[in-house]
């Protein structure tokens, strides 16, 4: 509510409401009080005359006396009546006929300005005095006291209205003051002084004043504070500055001393370890000699303190070339399983001495071929698992490849090696990676080592693209896993080794772990694996028997047990011993059998049970492969003839089918009807382009989802190559493809190499001289481009000279009509022809325009269309000889 509202609701309307309500009620008291009045003097007069009239002898007297009473001014009129009504005498002249009396006392009717009162009269016969009234005066008169009122009121509501006014004039100025006042200092500005106030006021507006005076001093000593801490800030900052540059010379010097120390310790590990592999090189060739047996103890001590410190030098080597950034990863095929087996292999000895249970599990999931750095990869396996067998009393050592995801061309491969050791405490864990770092500081004396091999496994790790964790329990064991992620199919499982055809194989094995793994591997094999505990097998004789020995060496006792257990048996034996070759004990096997050493690797136990149940092994992956490949199948999809007809002959070879489509509809039908193994795809085609075409292929479902789609083209900017990638391609080829990248490309994609086809002599130079820089043919070229084939270099681009004059018809179309889009289809498959013929000049011109018109638009390309067509011209005339010397 505004304060001019409150000022007229206080000031003005409340006081004239009580004045009006006042007014109101004194004239009605007023009324009432005059209307009593002339009441009272009506009848007091009458009291006066009537017994005069009562008395009165005759009418004459009778008449007189009521002539006085006529002589007032309120009465207008009087008669007297008798009983009947009848009217006995009138002076005046009467508002209406009297009545008949009611009764016989005195009534007054009041009807507004005119009053009638009748009064009874004694005498001989009764009567009554009739008397009219004219009670306007009363009215007037309050009529007056009205309108006297209203001039009062009105005068009232003026004055209460001035000094409201005047007393709003006063107050609102200051007030408004003091809110805009108020209003700038919410706001952080500086008010101006508000001026002096009168009455109360000015003390409002002192302290106001007051107020803004305080918040004005308190900014600007804020201000200063400001001002002198950003001072102080800046010269910090400028301290902090030079500081960082010093740190950061320090920092460039010391990586520097790193580097240099780096490669001070990759020389010296070199330099040290060429002579050290000729010391254990010579060692090897004393042990062969004739020794005596101290002469022999000394040489294994020698052969020991070698080996450690090659260990030592080529940990220093490996963390110095990692630190130095030297390091290179390679990427060759390579075979989990024959890796892990290898890497089980080289720490078997140590775990024979501790009677430790060695066993590798490679999952089946885990593809057969991969990509990767087998050496890099093996080094990090041989460092966990030598830890985990030096850190591990009893129990057993156990190495896990299984697959934790699988993506188009890549697989990420989880690999853990688990022991029952001693365990690491948390705090040992965290400082575990680190250079130097070691378990325990009592380990290097009990078990040696540097502390180096973690920390090169992290890095090598990290490098290969993976991460490596810890999850230890003291006393309990330990677990050491990494992540890779290898180039690989995951449609390239691992297939069986052999087919056992439902053969019954006892199996012995105390270790659970390696007893599951065997089962597993003979149930993959088609056998039907018993545990040798189990009642005897209904259907007849086991095939074969794998028994693990205890113990060795054995005691006479037990080796007569097991000679007269394996003559009952009736069946070849696999005897597992967890032994070196050389303590192997030499059991009689009447049935024929071998004995194997632990941990016995894939391979070596395909091939002992091959062996002696006379099975031929079914081949691997690799030697499919290379021996009996299957058939790979091709499609080749291009809208150019001579494409695909060149696409063709680079494929095709033994063992590789090339199928051709010519549009995408085309190669739509063909995957409907036949299963293929990569698709080239042209990716500018009429209808279905190459993306449509992939993506129709894609909702086919089944094998076609994973299929590698290959893009073949002509022209492909590093964002339409994203664009590709993103719309569900494998790869982007550009064109001119040769071999090398189609060999690239099914190595990439499907794990298999391409036959390599002897090429031809590349011919002499055949050009026809032209003036511009790049001649209009280069037969050398265009051998080159396909393959080495002369013939067909010659054909393709006889084939292309007799498709110019239909594309340059379609290109001076397009020109015409302003269609960029066909200008563009019409330049591409240009472009796409040219670049797997010998036909340099018209190939720079139709590559540049086509960069020209992705880029700039069709501007850009009109000035070039005629050198377009002048290297069209060329071409056809060089054909046309060409073409008349054919035919004749």
């Amino acid at each position: 509510m505004s304060l001019k509202f409150r000022l007229l609701l206080t000031g003005l309307l409340v006081p004239w409401l009580l004045m009006l309500l006042l007014a109101a009620t004194t004239l009605s008291l007023h009324r009432s009080h005059h209307a009593e009045q002339s009441q009272a003097r009506l009848e007091q007069a009458l009291d006066l005359l009537t017994p005069l009239l009562n008395d009165a002898d005759n009418a004459d007297q009778r008449e007189a006396m009521a002539g006085r009473l006529l002589a007032l001014d309120e009465v207008r009129a009087l008669g007297i009546i008798d009983v009947q009504g009848e009217m006995l005498l009138q002076m005046g002249r009467l508002r209406s006929p009297p009545t008949a009396p009611r009764d016989e006392h005195r009534h007054l009717d009041q009807q507004g300005a005119e009053w009638r009162l009748q009064a009874p009269l004694s005498g001989a016969e009764p009567s009554w005095l009739v008397v009219d009234v004219d009670a306007s005066p009363l009215l007037l008169d309050h009529y007056r006291q009205i309108g006297l009122t209203a001039l009062l009121l009105a005068f009232a509501f003026l004055v209460l209205g001035g000094l409201t006014f005047d007393a709003y004039r006063r107050l609102h100025p200051p007030l408004s003051a003091v809110d805009d006042a108020l209003s700038r200092l919410a706001r952080n500005e500086s008010p101006p002084d508000l001026p002096p106030s009168p009455g109360e006021l000015a003390g409002l507006t002192e302290r106001v004043n007051a107020l803004s005076e305080h918040l004005v001093q308190g900014r600007l000593e804020t201000q200063r504070q400001i001002e002198q801490a950003t001072a102080e800030l800046e010269e910090s900052m400028e301290t902090i500055e030079v500081q960082n540059i010093e740190l950061d010379i320090s920092h460039r010097r010391s990586v520097e001393a790193n580097r240099v120390k780096s490669e001070f310790l990759a020389n010296m590990s070199h330099e040290i370890r060429t002579p050290l592999n000729g010391i254990i090189g010579f060692c090897r060739l004393l042990d062969r000699s004739r020794l005596e047996p101290r002469q022999r103890e000394w040489l294994e001590h020698v052969q020991r303190a070698s080996g450690s410190l090659l260990m030592l030098v080529n940990d220093v080597l490996d963390f110095s070339k990692l630190e130095a950034g030297h390091l290179e990863l390679e990427h060759m095929p390579l075979d989990m399983v024959v890796l892990v087996d290898e890497v089980l292999g080289l720490q078997a000895p140590l775990a024979h001495q501790k009677e430790l249970q060695l066993l590798g599990l490679v999952y089946d999931d885990v593809p057969s071929v991969l990509n990767g750095d087998p050496m890099r990869i093996q080094q990090v396996l041989t460092n966990l698992v030598h830890n985990a067998v030096k850190f591990t009393r009893q129990g057993e050592v156990v190495v896990r490849v299984m697959m934790e995801q699988a993506d188009p061309g890549s697989v990420t491969l989880r690999i853990s090696v688990t022991d029952t050791g001693i365990g690491l405490s948390a705090e040992r864990q965290r400082l575990l990676f680190r250079a130097y770092q070691q378990t325990e500081p009592s380990h290097a004396r009990e078990f040696g080592g540097t502390g180096l091999g973690l920390t090169i496994c992290r890095q090598l790790v990290e490098q290969m693209g993976g991460e490596i964790d810890v999850e230890s329990v003291p006393g309990q064991g330990t677990t050491f896993s990494f992540t890779l992620q290898m180039e690989g199919n995951e449609a390239t499982e691992r297939p069986p080794e052999l087919r056992l055809d439902g053969q019954t194989v006892l199996i012995e094995e105390p270790h659970p772990a390696t007893r599951r793994a065997l089962r597993h591997l003979f149930t993959r094999w088609g056998a039907r694996p018993v545990d040798a505990a189990a009642p005897a097998p209904q259907n007849g004789p086991p095939a074969l028997l794998v028994a693990s020995l205890p113990h060795t060496p054995l005691t006479a006792d037990e080796v007569g047990i097991w000679q007269r257990r394996l003559a009952e048996l009736a069946c070849p034996a696999l005897l597992l011993v967890n032994a070196n070759p050389l303590d192997l004990p030499s059991l009689p096997l009447p049935h024929g059998g071998e004995v194997l050493a632990k941990p016995v690797a894939r391979a070596t136990l395909t091939a002992a049970v091959a062996k002696v149940l006379d099975q031929r092994e079914c081949p691997s992956a690799a030697d499919q492969a290379t021996a009996a490949p299957r058939p790979l199948r091709l499609l080749a999809v291009d809208d150019t003839e001579s494409n695909r007809l060149l696409l063709r002959e680079l494929i095709a070879g033994p063992g590789v089918e090339v199928s051709l489509a010519a549009s995408g509809e085309e190669a739509l039908a063909l995957a409907q009807e036949h299963a293929f193994d990569m698709v080239l795809m042209d990716i500018r085609m009429p209808g279905m382009d190459g993306v449509e075409t992939t993506r129709a292929l894609r909702r086919l479902g089944g094998r076609w989802r994973d299929t590698p789609v290959v893009a073949v083209t002509a022209h492909v900017l590093e964002e339409e190559r994203r664009r590709l990638l993103e719309s569900g391609l494998n790869d982007v080829l550009v064109k001119p493809v040769d071999t090398d990248q189609l060999r690239n490309a099914l190595h990439r994609h499907l794990g298999l190499a391409l036959p390599v086809a002897e090429t031809a002599p590349s011919p002499s130079p055949a050009t026809v001289p032209d003036d511009d820089e790049l001649p209009t043919v280069d037969l050398e070229l265009g051998t080159r481009l396909a393959g080495g084939k002369a013939t067909l270099a010659r054909e393709l681009l006889e084939r292309l000279a007799a498709g110019l004059e239909e594309s340059e018809a379609a290109l001076r179309h397009a020109l015409a009509e302003g269609n960029d889009e066909a200008l563009l289809d019409g330049i591409h498959a240009l472009n796409g022809a040219c670049r797997y013929c010998g036909a340099p000049r018209l190939g720079l011109i139709a590559e540049s325009l086509e960069t020209r018109l992705r880029t700039r638009g069709r501007e850009a390309v009109t000035p070039l269309m005629d050198d377009l067509f002048a290297a069209m011209a060329d071409l056809r005339a060089w054909a046309r000889p060409e073409t008349q010397a054919s035919d004749s």
